[in-house]
C-alpha cells in the first residue's frame, strides 16, 4: 500500500471517491456480482474463499470477478458455490455481518490476484490509526465506477463512535466518515478495511447521505471472527 499512500498524499484530500488503484496494489479485491453486475466488495483470504458482508449476500448474487480492477474487464470469474453467514447474524441486525463465500473452484493466485492476510486474533487498532478502504461503489450519489478506487481513513476512538452511533457492539471498527469528507458509498459494502495490510474490518454500514461528516463508517472487526473463520476454513466449507 505504500503506492497507494504516496499517491493519496500527492493528490490531497479527495471527497468520497479517493483515487483510482495502480493495477499492481491491492489485487486481493473482489467484486460479487448479480446477473445485473456489480453488488458488493469483498476480498480474497484463501484460494476458494471470499470474505465479504453477509448482508450483501442475495438470492441473485451468484459470481465472483477477481483479477481485475477494471469491471469492464472480464478478470477471472467463479460462481459461488456455498454461503458460510455467521450464525448469529440477523438482517435486521448490524452485528455479525459476516460471510464467506466458498468459490466453485479456487483461483490461481499470483499475477493479478493475490490474497490478504486476517488479522491477529488479538489486534487492537488505535485511535486516528490510518488505514485504507477501496471499491467500486458510487463515487457521489447515483454515479458508479468502473475502476477501483481508495480512499485513506482514520480509526475513530470506539468511546467517541458510541455517542454517534447507538446500539454499536464490541465487535465493530469505527473509521472515516467522522469529521472528514472521506468515506465509502454503496456498492463499497463488503470490501475490506485495510490496516497494516491485513483485512481489519468488512464494510457494513453507511450514513444514508453516504457523506454526513458526523457519522462514522462501521465495519465489523474480522479479528474477533477468527475463531469461526478458521474452522470454515479448515472444514474446507460450512
Amino acid at each position: 500500500l505504500i503506492l497507494v499512500e504516496l499517491i493519496f498524499a500527492a493528490l490531497g484530500a479527495k471527497i468520497i471517491d479517493g483515487v483510482e488503484v495502480p493495477e499492481d496494489e491491492m489485487q486481493f479485491m473482489a467484486s460479487v456480482q448479480s446477473r445485473d453486475g456489480h453488488v458488493c466488495g469483498g476480498s480474497l483470504i484463501r484460494g476458494s474463499f471470499v470474505l465479504t458482508a453477509a448482508h450483501c449476500d442475495g438470492d441473485d448474487d451468484d459470481k465472483v470477478v477477481l483479477g481485475t480492477h477494471n469491471l469492464k474487464k472480464t478478470g477471472t470469474v467463479r460462481t459461488i458455490a456455498q454461503r458460510c453467514k455467521h450464525p448469529d447474524y440477523h438482517d435486521e441486525s448490524i452485528e455479525n455481518d459476516i460471510v464467506l463465500l466458498k468459490l466453485s473452484q479456487s483461483v490461481p493466485v499470483g499475477g493479478t490476484i493475490r490474497r490478504i492476510r486476517l488479522p491477529p486474533p488479538d489486534m487492537n487498532l488505535q485511535p486516528n490509526q490510518r488505514c485504507h478502504v477501496a471499491g467500486w461503489g458510487e463515487t457521489e450519489a447515483g454515479r458508479g465506477v468502473d475502476d477501483l478506487r481508495v480512499v485513506g481513513v482514520s480509526v475513530v476512538d470506539q468511546n467517541v463512535c458510541r455517542q454517534q452511533v447507538d446500539g454499536i457492539s464490541a465487535n465493530v471498527i469505527c473509521a472515516g466518515g467522522y469529521r472528514t469528507l472521506k468515506s465509502f458509498l454503496y456498492g463499497d459494502i463488503g470490501g475490506p478495511l485495510v490496516c497494516n495490510g491485513t483485512a481489519a474490518g468488512v464494510v457494513f454500514a453507511i450514513d444514508e447521505d453516504c457523506s454526513d461528516p458526523s457519522v462514522p463508517n462501521l465495519y465489523t472487526e474480522v479479528s474477533k471472527f477468527r475463531p469461526w473463520i478458521n474452522q470454515i476454513l479448515k472444514k474446507n466449507g460450512c
